[in-house]
């Protein structure tokens, strides 16, 4: 999923112009910032959720990124965690084939 950040839609320096690099597909969606309950939020639409293959009661995680704010369904907190064990794993292989055994 590709789009421009905030941060560099609006906030660039002046006289900054927003180069999209060549093969970069820029989709804009409008979301309205509404009430929810005791709440603001925003309302994703469904072709949204498809694409980011959530659904109700699925978790979305915002991420800072040095060109804006990223809306994912990808936790990284968790992707580090399989990242050390699969590194464990390459390292000790053979102390975890004889536990295995």
């Amino acid at each position: 999923m590709c789009c421009l950040g905030y941060n560099m839609r609006y906030n660039a320096p002046p006289g900054l112009e927003m180069a999209v690099p060549a093969g970069m597909e820029v989709r804009m969606n409008v979301l309205k910032v509404t009430t929810v309950g005791n709440s603001v939020g925003v309302i994703l639409p469904k072709e949204i959720l498809e694409r980011l293959r959530v659904g109700k009661g699925d978790s979305l995680y915002i991420v800072e990124t040095k060109n804006g704010i990223q809306l994912t369904a990808y936790d990284p907190a968790f992707a580090e965690q399989v990242e050390a064990a699969e590194r464990v794993m390459r390292e000790d292989r053979d102390a975890l084939k004889k536990l295995a055994e």
